[in-house]
């Protein structure tokens, strides 16, 4: 596999390809071209097509990624989204986006009556504890 440079640590890039390689894809089922950039990031934005896209032949998905200034962190940026995307494909539901979404919709749902009822019931029970620790002071006695 060739090494491309993408301006980010060997470890990073280590864990993209070695990503890239389980899922199966490879350098040359990438299509990638550099298209100008627009927004912030002053001159260097206009002069230069630091916006890459990238697109994935036999599963025809497609990113675009201008989050940096840099080409080359983009390219490494828009890879790891690429490989994202079709990691979500493949895997379906065990991904780990799926699995974290799942997560913080049962999060999210409505606790059912026969809940609501128990979390009451304890709240209820550690008032009682509470009532009963407190010491009764006689007002008279810091006379």
């Amino acid at each position: 596999m060739a090494t491309l440079k993408y301006g980010v640590s060997a470890k990073k890039e280590r864990a993209l390809y070695e990503k890239m390689e389980k899922l199966g894809i490879t350098e040359s089922d990438i299509v990638e071209r550099f298209v100008r950039s627009r927004g912030h990031g002053g001159q260097n934005v206009n002069k230069t097509s630091t916006c890459v896209y990238l697109k994935h032949l036999p599963s025809g998905i497609e990113v675009k990624c201008q989050r940096e200034r840099s080409q080359a962190l983009n390219r490494f940026l828009a890879r790891r989204i690429l490989v994202k995307k079709i990691e979500d494909v493949v895997l379906g539901k065990e991904s780990e986006e799926q699995q974290r979404i799942e997560k913080i919709k049962r999060q999210k749902r409505k606790r059912s009556k026969r809940a609501k009822e128990k979390v009451l019931l304890l709240k209820h029970l550690q008032a009682k504890k509470k009532k009963s620790r407190a010491v009764k002071h006689d007002p008279s006695e810091y006379e």
